[in-house]
């Protein structure tokens, strides 16, 4: 680390302070992420505490699993506002701080019933794993369907899913293996209007009630609609069969009609 006007440090140095390596941080030069302050005639690169934000802002978000382009996009963008991004991180932290907290009572509570040092009801037993159920749908789905739906709907539905007992959970799950292997066969087979592709329309529509708290025939069609243009959905129908979620919205389409 050298004094001058600023304070500098060579990418060995940074590489040190931050725990990435050399090699991650020529790359995040190479595709325009992070630039080093200068280069020197030497070719050596330094960097000042200007990087060094930026750098951490990079390491925040890809704790999150974002993608590099993304991160780039966001760091790049007029209305960045890094105050903003720090409150955004603190935010997901105390949400996953809370989710592991959720997970270590849980274990605790499980410990102690299994000693004999205290009783667990079923539902206490399955409380943070539906929780983190419903955590995990949020982060993957949230901003979109309650653009689509509305928080209301969208906050009775997690609602009715952390109400759900055991029973009922495990009614759900049975369902939902149900549906996949009518789906399965009913893309296999390739006609929407087979008896097999519109029992499993109706197999979704059952799947849909325990966690609808309300029901359209418009809402079940937009839905299986969002499936075929939203990448995260469609890559989930896929692993089911290829062409999957287009084949349930040609089937729904007849189911609904």
């Amino acid at each position: 680390m050298l004094k001058g006007d600023f304070m500098k440090y060579s990418i060995s140095q940074l590489s040190k302070l931050a725990g990435v390596s050399s090699r991650t941080l020529r790359y995040y030069e190479e595709i325009g992420l992070l630039l080093p302050r200068e280069k020197g005639d030497n070719g050596y690169r330094y960097y000042d505490s200007r990087q060094v934000d930026r750098l951490q802002q990079i390491m925040f978000y890809r704790s999150f699993d974002m993608e590099l382009d993304d991160i780039k996009n966001i760091l790049n963008s007029d209305d960045f506002n890094p105050v903003t991004a720090l409150e955004s991180h603190l935010v997901k932290l105390e949400n996953q701080k809370a989710k592991i907290n959720r997970l270590i009572d849980s274990v605790n509570k499980t410990i102690m019933s299994l000693k004999g040092e205290t009783t667990m009801s079923d539902k206490e037993k399955f409380a943070a794993f539906k929780q983190n159920i419903v955590n995990e749908n949020e982060k993957k789905y949230g901003e979109e369907i309650r653009k689509k739906y509305g928080d209301k709907t969208v906050d009775d539905t997690n609602k009715k899913i952390l109400d759900m007992s055991q029973e009922s959970w495990n009614s759900l799950e049975e369902l939902n293996e149900r549906l996949n292997k009518t789906l399965k066969a009913a893309v296999e087979e390739g006609n929407p209007a087979s008896e097999t592709a519109q029992k499993a329309c109706a197999l979704h529509k059952e799947w849909l009630g325990h966690y609808w708290n309300f029901y359209s025939k418009e809402a079940h069609l937009n839905l299986c609609l969002m499936y075929t243009q939203d990448e995260r959905f469609k890559e989930y129908y896929e692993k089911i069969a290829p062409g999957c979620a287009d084949f349930l919205y040609e089937a729904m389409k007849i189911y609904l009609a």
